[in-house]
């Protein structure tokens, strides 16, 4: 890694089920240059619409197993009977070209990252109310009645770790939540550890510039 290069920033996002944390990431990623979204592996079967290696990385249970007994997932969680995680070799893949990763994982994924004692900048993304939450749940039309009380049962606990995370961003519409994200991203990369790298080579060129 050469001076001018940085290491890569970390970003979680996480959120409870139907706040729109993937709409609101993947439209993040189209309009910050560097940014990148993890895509996670996960057990469950795709649903309608869905494609292997482009929405999730979908593999049977078995194999998931076997890459966590592999020790390959930076972190994994059991999501509603479904097992989600994140590549670690495709993670540091990415953080050390310098690019700046966001990973969309639930609340239990995002602890498990912080106890690995890696940087990490938190964000939680949070519904407007309850209500809305439960309308936007019911207006999926994808899931039962059951999963529904499920879901909103978990969001109850979810949304009272907000504190863990660094930053609290409301998705009350979708473009000025994608802004609010982005201002963060661009906040952070600003940050002196972020900086550092490409300041050394700037104030190296003041004391190798001789004064006439």
């Amino acid at each position: 890694m050469s001076s001018e290069q940085r290491r890569g920033l970390l970003f979680v996002v996480s959120a409870p089920s139907g706040t729109g944390k993937t709409t609101v990431v993947e439209r993040l990623v189209q309009v910050v240059p560097g940014l990148v979204m993890s895509r996670s592996y996960t057990s469950r079967p795709a649903r309608t619409g869905e494609c292997d290696k482009v929405d999730y990385n979908f593999i049977a249970r078995a194999r998931f197993d076997e890459m966590i007994e592999a020790g390959a997932f930076l972190e994994w969680a059991d999501v509603f009977g479904n097992l989600y995680g994140t590549s670690l070799a495709d993670a540091e893949h990415e953080l050390a070209s310098g690019r700046d990763l966001v990973l969309v994982i639930d609340v239990q994924g995002a602890r498990k990252v912080r106890r690995r004692g890696l940087d990490m900048i938190g964000i939680f993304v949070m519904p407007p109310s309850f209500e809305v939450l439960e309308q936007r749940l019911r207006g999926r039309s994808q899931d039962a009645e059951a999963d529904i009380r499920r879901r909103l049962t978990t969001a109850r606990a979810e949304v009272a770790a907000f504190a863990e995370y660094d930053y609290v961003v409301v998705n009350d519409e979708l473009d000025a939540c994608v802004e609010r994200l982005r201002a963060i991203v661009i906040a952070e990369r600003a940050r002196l550890p972020a900086m550092r790298p490409v300041v050394a080579r700037i104030v190296d060129s003041f004391s190798r510039k001789e004064i006439v």
